[in-house]
């Protein structure tokens, strides 16, 4: 019993961590689209590709090269009061997913890498950008929301022209790991088992 209750311990951790591999930085996957997390403000996000991909939602890589629509819908109301500027850069950092805030501040001209820049502004709802991507690889989104006393950012790295599997691979191998630790845990409990009939 012991056995088993550590197991389902160790399976609760590989999703864990299996989650935390799913977000792209400030990004966690949802049913239907990302949340964004700014600070301590949320918004839902997602991504089209309206001329390729039709309706089609993305919620971090983009399958292809193409005209991308980033909607970003608020989960808090001060949002809409805050100055929005969005960045897109290539990712030079060499950390692809594992981009973070931090990496971006050691690039000292973040202008020589963007390939989109909307200048801060206010939307009463829903901030919304068009971007045409012309180059598959990876880039970082960066979003900035600002009053006159506060500033917060969210980074997430993103790939355009993404053909992987997604994340149910790791969710596949959290759930065989589990599957070894129940196995290994009743072959050695029959076997203690049969030590002390001995």
């Amino acid at each position: 019993m012991v056995g088993i209750l550590r197991s389902a311990v160790l399976l609760v951790f590989c999703l864990s961590v299996t989650q935390q591999a799913m977000g792209h930085g400030s990004l966690t996957p949802g049913d239907d689209v990302c949340l964004l997390r700014i600070g301590y403000l949320q918004a839902h996000f997602k991504i089209y590709l309206p001329r390729t991909r039709g309706h089609q939602q993305f919620c971090e890589d983009l399958p292809q090269a193409a005209e991308a629509l980033f909607v970003m819908e608020y989960a808090h109301d001060s949002l809409a009061e805050m100055w929005i500027e969005f960045r897109i850069i290539r990712e030079i950092t060499g950390k692809k997913r594992f981009t973070r805030e931090k990496d971006i501040a050691k690039i000292e001209n973040l202008d020589s890498v963007t390939v989109s820049y909307h200048p801060p502004r206010r939307e009463p709802d829903v901030y919304s950008i068009v971007h045409h991507f012309d180059e598959q690889g990876w880039y970082v989104g960066i979003i900035t929301a600002k009053t006159e006393d506060e500033s917060y950012t969210a980074v997430f790295p993103f790939e355009v022209g993404y053909t992987g599997y997604g994340y149910w691979p790791w969710v596949a191998l959290a759930m065989a790991f589990f599957g070894f630790l129940l196995y290994f845990d009743s072959r050695m409990s029959k076997s203690i088992g049969r030590s002390i009939d001995d």
